[in-house]
C-alpha cells in the first residue's frame, strides 16, 4: 500500500520521499516512537487517508490479543473486520479475509494463553518421547510417558477440574475437550 501511493507521488518528489521513507516510522509501536517521530507520525497520518486507516486498524487489532474472555474477544473481531472490509483498501480487505479462517485460534489464545513459543516446546518434547518410544505397543504407556513429563499437570484434566478416571488411559478426547 505505501508503495503504490509512493509511485502516485511520482511527479511530487517531497510528498514521495516522505511517503517512501515512512515504512519503519509505520510499523513501529507508538510507545517505542523516538521523541520527534510522533509528530512525523502524526503529519504522515494527516496527509494521506488510507495509511491513517491502516495505522488505527492497526492497532485496534493488537487490542484482540488483551481480551480474557472469548465472547468479547469475537465481538471485537467482528467490529474490526466490518471496519477492514468498508475501508477501500485493497490490500487491508485482503489482509482481513485472510486472517479470518484462524479466527478460532484467536480466539482460544482469549481463554488459554498459550503462546506459539510455549506449544512449539511441548511438541519438541513430545516428538523426543514419541521417538523414544519407537516400538511400544502399548500407547496408554505412551500417554503415562508424555503426563510423566510435565508433571505440573497431575492427574487432572488439562482444561478442566474435574479428575481423569485412573482406569482409563487418557486419550485426546479426555486431554483437550471443547474450547472454553
Amino acid at each position: 500500500m505505501r508503495v503504490d501511493r509512493a509511485n502516485e507521488l511520482r511527479a511530487d518528489k517531497p510528498a514521495r520521499r516522505v511517503v517512501k521513507s515512512a515504512r519503519w516510522l509505520l510499523l513501529k509501536n507508538r510507545e517505542s516512537l523516538a521523541p520527534g517521530q510522533d509528530v512525523q507520525l502524526k503529519e504522515l497520518l494527516a496527509a494521506n487517508r488510507a495509511p491513517f486507516v491502516v495505522h488505527v486498524l492497526r492497532d485496534a487489532l493488537k487490542d484482540l490479543w488483551s481480551y480474557r474472555h472469548r465472547g468479547y474477544a469475537e465481538r471485537a473481531w467482528k467490529s474490526w473486520y466490518l471496519k477492514a472490509r468498508r475501508s477501500r483498501i485493497e490490500p487491508l480487505k485482503r489482509f482481513a479475509a485472510n486472517l479470518k479462517p484462524y479466527l478460532p485460534g484467536i480466539l482460544a489464545y482469549c481463554c488459554f494463553l498459550l503462546g506459539t513459543n510455549l506449544i512449539e516446546g511441548i511438541n519438541n518434547k513430545i516428538k523426543v518421547i514419541k521417538r523414544m518410544a519407537y516400538g511400544f505397543r502399548d500407547d496408554a504407556y505412551i500417554f503415562l510417558k508424555i503426563r510423566a513429563a510435565f508433571p505440573g499437570v497431575g492427574w487432572r484434566n488439562l482444561f478442566s477440574d474435574e479428575p481423569l478416571a485412573r482406569e482409563s488411559s487418557p486419550t485426546l478426547a479426555t486431554l483437550a475437550p471443547g474450547m472454553c
